[in-house]
């Protein structure tokens, strides 16, 4: 029933209006399923490799679909993922290209679930592990590599703990959202967006840090349940080899300086989650902060860990962080990405999956996040390809009760 008899590639516009890669693919008893690959700015070194969409969909015709219709079944997730991983034959999709391997990964999903006639997270549950509901952070105030003359650390997240359901940490994270921008437009400053929906003023990392406690601490007083905030520092995108150190805008800082900063605004800011404090290469750093502060907050590892079994087991044997955060294109397949997860629950490690900044309005990460039991969902707090996901979360907890 559930055999792969076609499958369909296109190009279509992701939310920067660039081009990725979409897969429609359909089996024997008329199950469908549809995957649309998003794609990164601040990407990490070790992800697996993103083609041009037309070069992508190219060579997935030419060397994947060939092994994949009539030969697998969307059903079986697993070997529609290790037909993917033996028609490309390199080890970061290099040749058939992760923005098509993901796409036609996550459709096939969508198939299988289809012809079940279950929703998707309940296929994935089954296929994986289980299902609860994550917490949603949401972008609130951005800079780095998705906004231009803005914060030096990269996003500014709200994280609605508190909340008694999904549907009330979504709103909630919206009203955080708004109570920026009335904050920002009384003190006068202009903001436009960032790329994921966060408002990018000019204003340093402290008056941010200012902003955004006051902002969760206004909104938690009206909702009545606690709302905390994080940070995606991209300390990847900040480190410069040749000044050897972290450069912001008012000075360099070194490693055993930053982690001091790192730390110290955990302290006085009770952050309850902190994304690539440090570069992508650097183990030592993360597990000397983590010493310091991991019994406090999530050290979260997304250019260190790229989704990536082999980078987070090297991380886990040095302490190296406390959770890693999840992209299905940034490693290739949804196998590969809740391998990862797997491995990362067994060694206590919180799972956080993750939209990217150039999305579409695929909701498949929605679905993942809740049948792996992931602690957080990264996935902004407006914008309709970010609310797609939001709204899909609520439907999935309605659906639920």
């Amino acid at each position: 029933m559930t055999l792969i008899t076609d499958i369909r590639l296109r190009r279509v516009l992701d939310s920067r209006g660039n081009a990725t890669v979409e897969a429609d693919v359909l089996t024997e008893s008329g199950g469908f399923g549809r995957g649309k690959a998003p794609s990164g700015a601040s990407t990490g070194e070790y992800e697996a490799l993103e083609l041009p969409a037309q070069e992508a969909i190219a060579n997935a015709r030419e060397d994947a679909l060939p092994r994949l219709v009539g030969e697998v079944h969307a059903g079986n997730q697993r070997d529609v993922d290790n037909a993917l991983r033996a028609a490309d034959g390199t080890d970061d999709f290099s040749s058939i290209g992760a923005n098509s391997a993901v796409a036609i990964s996550m459709a096939a999903a969508a198939a299988g679930a289809d012809v079940l006639g279950a929703p998707l997270y309940q296929h994935l549950g089954g296929t994986f592990r289980g299902n609860e509901f994550p917490t949603p952070l949401g972008n609130i105030v951005g800079g780095g590599e998705h906004a231009a003359d803005a914060t030096n650390i990269q996003e500014f997240l709200s994280a609605p703990i508190g909340a008694p359901s999904v549907e009330e940490a979504v709103f909630a994270n919206a009203a955080v959202h708004q109570e920026v921008h009335d904050m920002l437009a009384d003190r006068g400053i202009p903001a436009g967006k960032g790329d994921e929906g966060a408002w990018a003023p000019s204003v340093s990392d402290d008056e941010a840090f200012e902003i955004m406690a006051e902002a969760v601490e206004t909104v938690a007083d009206d909702v009545g349940f606690a709302i905390q905030f994080g940070l995606d520092v991209a300390g990847a995108e900040l480190y410069d080899d040749e000044e050897d150190g972290y450069v912001f805008d008012d000075g360099v800082k070194s490693t055993d300086e930053m982690i001091d900063y790192i730390a110290q605004k955990v302290e006085e800011y009770d952050l309850v989650y902190v994304e690539d404090p440090l570069d992508e290469n650097d183990y030592e750093g993360h597990a000397e902060l983590t010493e310091r502060v991991g019994d406090q907050t999530l050290i979260c590892g997304d250019d260190l860990f790229v989704t990536n079994v082999s980078r987070l087991q090297t991380g886990i044997q040095q302490d190296a962080g406390n959770s890693i955060l999840i992209k299905p294109n940034q490693i290739g397949t949804l196998s590969d990405a809740v391998d990862a997860i797997e491995l990362a629950t067994e060694n206590g490690y919180a799972s956080v999956v993750s939209h990217r900044s150039g999305e579409t309005e695929d909701t498949t990460i929605a679905h993942l996040a809740v049948a792996t039991g992931a602690e957080f969902i990264k996935t902004g707090a407006v914008g309709g390809e970010r609310t797609a996901k939001l709204n899909e979360l609520i439907r999935i907890e309605d659906n639920a009760v």
